[in-house]
């Protein structure tokens, strides 16, 4: 009866390790001696396997290994508007991580590609800053956009030279703190409280 509870003391520990990370289909849960099979599981014939992608879930008291499956996360297609923020700039292109897809928020933590044609010539973004682009195309894995359309571009930005509140000049925006000005290619949409709000839930 001892050897009995120290082994699935044992076994418990493991199972916990192994229940912090996500399961794949047809990864093995437990063992049929251990457990029974319960929601999105198979039995093999020697181990309970999963079915779904998703974290495991253990009825110690009726003996039932369950999945618990995970939401698909939700994965921009092309003309679809994403809101993020601007994570890298690079030559003639900027990273920008996916926030919200379509107004709906994204923890998929993907990035997409911005084309930033005339970018050598003058600031379309910088990084941190709230931006909206269109989904173009999705290519060898990549999600490539643009912010060539007037809604498309920056939503909410600060001074770069302190820190402070900008507001919309033209194809510029100036510090009400320090005066400084800076190009942006800026969206019909800047300054809207809404799309501030947006970006820092």
């Amino acid at each position: 009866m001892v050897k009995f509870i120290e082994t699935i003391i044992i076994n418990n520990s493991r199972i916990h390790l192994l229940s912090e990370k996500p399961i794949l289909p047809g990864d093995k849960v437990a063992i049929i001696e251990e457990f029974e099979t319960g929601n999105n599981t198979f039995d093999d014939g020697h181990t309970i396997r999963s079915i779904v992608v998703g974290t495991t879930n253990f009825d110690k008291i009726n003996r039932i290994a369950k999945i618990n499956q995970l939401k698909r996360p939700l994965v921009p297609q092309v003309n679809d508007l994403v809101i993020g923020n601007v994570a890298a700039l690079m030559n003639n292109m900027f990273a920008v991580t996916v926030l919200y897809v379509n107004g709906k928020p994204t923890h998929a933590g993907l990035e997409c590609i911005c084309q930033a044609k005339g970018a050598k010539k003058r600031i379309l973004a910088r990084v941190s800053d709230i931006i909206m682009v269109k989904v173009i195309s999705l290519l060898n894995g990549a999600i490539h956009a643009t912010i060539s359309e007037p809604e498309l571009g920056v939503l909410f930005t600060q001074c770069n030279k302190c820190g402070g509140k900008v507001i919309a000049l033209g194809g510029n925006v100036k510090c009400v703190d320090c005066g400084y000005i800076e190009e942006r290619k800026l969206s019909t949409k800047f300054g809207n409280s809404d799309f501030i709000k947006l970006g820092y839930e």
